[in-house]
């Protein structure tokens, strides 16, 4: 059974000092002004679910994030070194089951760690409530003792892992809190960055086939795989999409010195060019038509949430507007959802062109806009109607095409009557 996380809350949390509530619809869509804190919104499902796959007494194992993965306090607002930071996820599964956690992330300098502070889990009637006790009698603050939220009950030991402790001794009837099923059923996430790395010149074939990773570097390794092994279902799949941005030009991989090298050929002369020498837009969209693909030729067996990065880098309009409707399609035929952070006002025109047309039901899109609010970030909802119309629009985005117009009109209009005098 599944468990996706449908809904996010974040409190102290980088840029966002009060709570911030998003709601993870199909489509989630965040935009706001550079620096503003989209990018750590987006990420946020990412440095959560280190809590969540987590076997370590730490409340998030950073460290799965690899060479390049934050300290805690980088996490923190304000970067306080003696300051905690508030998560609640809202959990729900196939069968209409919904789980409700909340925890308070403590740093604790004097340990080199963190500890889980306050925790709550609520599911259907049940509910657990713990708050840590800091230090036992002789006051040493390595002791995991926990307060219930009932005066009366005495503390008790916790052991967590990650977010999740082991089990909750003290309460009847436990079977409704089960970790391991939270655990091994929570959302796949999957992350695709703002840079993607070009395609090498040449590959050598696998041994097995590939997965993606945040940068698309095996991009042309996935490809190259296709090409021998996968009978080019996942390059005819991608010629597919393009036909509509690129009409005169397919992928195409060829034999290369003792690899393999992906490229574009002519539709039209034959002509073959290697992607190391083709446009920097093609790069860039290669990773997102190659996980469409993937998806597309073989659905996966779980829940997965996709976090892009400005998918619409380095691409003409059309493409953005291509990229809407291929994520649209993902949406209406698989288990896949995203959220995408983007500053394309083609890509949010194509979605709400499609709410309005009816191939994509309002209510399984979700727009949010971070803004500054005085030295820390808000997070302010978008509602979008059945036609595609939005109840509120922030001030300065997007409107730069029209005052631009309007100024030209205004220095046409002022050379004009100067001329006439």
């Amino acid at each position: 059974m599944d468990m996706a996380l449908a809904k996010l809350s974040l409190r102290n949390y980088r840029c966002f000092a009060e709570r911030q509530d998003i709601e993870l619809r199909p489509i989630t869509v965040v935009l706001g002004k550079n620096n503003s804190g989209k990018s750590a919104l987006v990420r946020a499902p990412i440095i959560l679910q280190t809590g969540i796959r987590n076997d370590h007494s730490v409340p998030l194992d950073l460290e799965q994030l690899g060479d390049e993965a934050p300290d805690f306090i980088d996490l923190v607002h304000r970067r306080l070194e003696l300051s905690n930071f508030s998560v609640e996820l809202v959990l729900t599964g196939t069968q209409g089951e919904e789980y409700e956690l909340q925890a308070t992330i403590q740093n604790v300098p004097e340990l080199l760690t963190q500890r889980v502070l306050e925790w709550r889990l609520r599911s259907d009637d049940h509910e657990a409530d713990y708050r840590w006790v800091i230090g036992d009698a002789s006051g040493e603050p390595e002791q995991n003792f926990y307060a219930p939220s009932e005066r009366s009950a005495e503390p008790v030991w916790l052991d967590f892992r990650g977010l999740l402790p082991v089990e909750l001794t003290n309460h009847v009837g436990t079977e409704w809190f089960d970790p391991a099923r939270i655990r091994s059923s929570f959302d796949i996430i999957r992350h695709l960055g703002p840079f993607r790395i070009k395609p090498r010149r040449t590959v050598r074939l696998p041994v097995r086939e590939p997965s993606q990773d945040e940068f698309g570097s095996l991009t042309d390794e996935i490809l190259v795989y296709d090409h021998v092994r996968g009978k080019h279902r996942l390059t005819e799949k991608i010629n597919e999409y393009l036909r509509g941005p690129l009409p005169e030009w397919e992928v195409e991989v060829q034999p290369h010195l003792h690899g393999f090298s992906v490229g574009l050929k002519s539709r039209r002369t034959g002509l073959w060019v290697p992607a190391t020498d083709s446009g920097t837009g093609i790069v860039q969209i290669l990773p997102f038509l190659v996980r469409r693909a993937q998806d597309e030729l073989k659905p996966p067996e779980r829940d997965v949430l996709e976090l892009i990065e400005e998918p619409e880098l380095h691409l003409h309009p059309s493409a953005q507007a291509m990229l809407a409707d291929l994520y649209i399609r993902a949406v209406n035929n698989g288990s896949v959802r995203f959220l995408v952070e983007t500053h394309s006002e083609t890509f949010l025109l194509r979605l709400r062109r499609r709410v309005a047309e009816g191939d994509l039901d309002a209510k399984r899109l979700a727009l949010y806009f971070v803004d500054d609010d005085g030295g820390s970030s808000i997070v302010r909802r978008i509602n979008v109607d059945e036609f595609g119309n939005v109840d509120y629009w922030p001030e300065g985005i997007f409107d730069e095409g029209f005052e631009e117009v309007r100024a030209l009109a205004e220095a046409q209009e002022t050379r004009l009557e100067s001329d006439a005098g």
